[in-house]
């Protein structure tokens, strides 16, 4: 049964973006937010600024009541209190457990594991296993995504390890890692939850071959593994002194802050790594104990339901206007459409509503030049993220930044003011709604506080919605297919028949 608040939320007035700065002076001081990750003078800060949405006081104040209506506490509470918050499958969801904040099980056992990853990590970067100046991680998934992701933002700087993730089953994506490494300085790290995931394991054992065909003695000694099921690890030759468990309650989605995170500790060195998990307590703890609209994922959620719901958009875009965040759209096009791209509410039943837009998104200032005519004067309505930092990763001459900075800004400014014209194909109707997430510097706490964010954000709209953001059978059926087709013996339509033959598959 649909929400009665829904319908309240219909009947609303919508006014444009012009007549709600117009309307109220004071609109910048209550939709934009400067979140201080610590309490010294100088620490890093992340400004979230979501006062160019259609949100007002009436649309907020019944998202909170909608809130109230979904059992968000409660749910929130679950979460925190490891609870079974992913019910089709019986499981909670660890993922803040991982950086300090949860049930105190679960976080006293995430700290052991960290304890054990961190000596693993000290000892390769002493040299206690030799010269180590590669690693390649194999993965798929948030076991790719979320390292990729995180190298890239972090260790553009200079990597303690020179680290190649791999994920693709293309062996082309293994060469290129091979081509880049020495395999007498190389460590191989295995990521996989079950230890059976066929694209992992298929790469891995690629990896295995390469090192034997390039005189490595005992290929096997230079495997990490990080797993939630050490045994599987174990048969498959890695020694136990080398595998780094995570538990089972850790999806792959959310798993960058557990042993998956090996990689970037291998990056970074564990210091770094420890900033980046207290930068994701920070915002855990604000999301936790903050309540309504004062809390940034759940006021981002509003605004995402407000234009999936009540506006009819099917999308949503996130450009990132700093080199080092390029891959943070494809980290969240996973993060949110895997989590949220339900047809089902909690109790099995139909939703009643759209459910998560498409996430997509580029890199500023490219992006401009390709994607932003659409946003700008094409017939979609696209709410837009904008994420920016104030401190550079270069020492170039300041201009570059400036300029960069400036684009991002005035994209913002432009989307919501538009532009009129006689000419009609250089008219700007206007009235689209961006937010901005501006940080200090590109930290690994403000990082790990920028990743959290999103998470807690997707948390909140699955609870706004009803749904479970923690399962994914979505992504089996057609990994079951492609097994029949490896099996063979299985019929299929005839446009498949056609290209099996094509491709030479029987």
């Amino acid at each position: 049964m649909r929400n009665a608040v829904w319908e309240k939320l219909e009947r609303l007035e919508k006014p444009t973006l012009a007549r709600l700065f117009a309307a109220d002076p004071d609109r910048l001081a209550a939709f934009a937010t400067r979140f201080e990750l610590g309490e010294e003078e100088n620490s890093s800060a992340i400004r979230f600024d979501w006062s160019k949405t259609h949100l007002d006081a009436a649309h907020v104040a019944l998202f909170e009541e909608l809130a109230g209506a979904m059992d968000f506490s409660g749910r929130r509470a679950a979460l925190f209190a490891g609870e079974i918050v992913n019910p089709t499958e019986g499981r909670a969801a660890a993922h803040t457990a991982q950086r300090g904040i949860g049930e105190d099980e679960s976080v006293a056992l995430a700290a052991e594991y960290h304890h054990r990853m961190a000596a693993i990590v000290e000892a390769i970067h002493r040299g206690a296993m030799g010269d180590v100046k590669h690693l390649i991680h194999v993965g798929i998934g948030g076991s790719a995504l979320g390292p990729a992701l995180a190298i890239d933002a972090l260790a553009r700087d200079g990597a303690m390890v020179d680290v190649h993730v791999v994920s693709n089953i293309d062996g082309s994506a293994l060469e290129r890692a091979f081509a880049a490494c020495d395999p007498e300085t190389t460590m191989l790290a295995v990521a996989s939850k079950t230890f059976t995931t066929i694209e992992t394991m298929t790469n891995a054992e690629s990896a295995i071959e390469w090192l034997r065909e390039n005189g490595v003695d005992d290929p096997y000694g230079r495997v990490v593994a990080l797993t939630a099921s050490p045994e599987k690890a174990m048969e498959w030759g890695v020694d136990e002194t080398r595998i780094l468990p995570f538990s089972e309650s850790v999806g792959g989605r959310y798993s960058l802050w557990s042993s998956i995170g090996f990689p970037v500790a291998m990056a970074l060195g564990w210091p770094d790594f420890a900033e980046f998990l207290a930068g994701a307590a920070a915002m855990d703890v604000h999301f936790r104990d903050t309540d309504g609209m004062a809390n940034l994922p759940l006021r981002a959620a509003f605004a995402d339901q407000y234009y999936t719901r009540l506006r009819g958009c099917q999308t949503r875009a996130v450009f990132a206007y700093d080199e080092r965040l390029a891959l943070l759209p494809d980290y969240l096009q996973q993060l949110e459409m895997e989590s949220n791209g339900k047809s089902v509410k909690l109790d099995g039943s139909p939703v009643d509503g759209p459910t998560a837009p498409i996430t997509w998104g580029g890199v500023g200032t490219d992006a401009q030049h390709a994607v932003f005519q659409l946003l700008h004067q094409g017939t979609n309505l696209v709410p837009v993220d904008f994420i920016a930092a104030i401190v550079p990763g270069h020492d170039l001459d300041p201009a570059h930044h400036r300029i960069l900075l400036s684009n991002c800004f005035a994209q913002g400014a432009a989307l919501m003011a538009g532009k009129a014209s006689e000419d009609p194909a250089r008219a700007y109707p206007g009235d689209r709604p961006s937010a901005t997430i501006l940080l200090d510097e590109v930290s690994p706490a403000t990082f790990g506080a920028l990743i959290a964010f999103h998470e807690h954000r997707t948390f909140a709209n699955a609870v706004l919605m009803g749904i479970n953001p923690f399962d994914q059978f979505g992504v089996e059926l057609g990994k079951e297919i492609a097994k029949q087709i490896e099996k063979g013996g299985a019929s299929f339509d005839p446009s498949t028949e056609a290209l099996l033959a094509l491709a030479g598959i029987s």
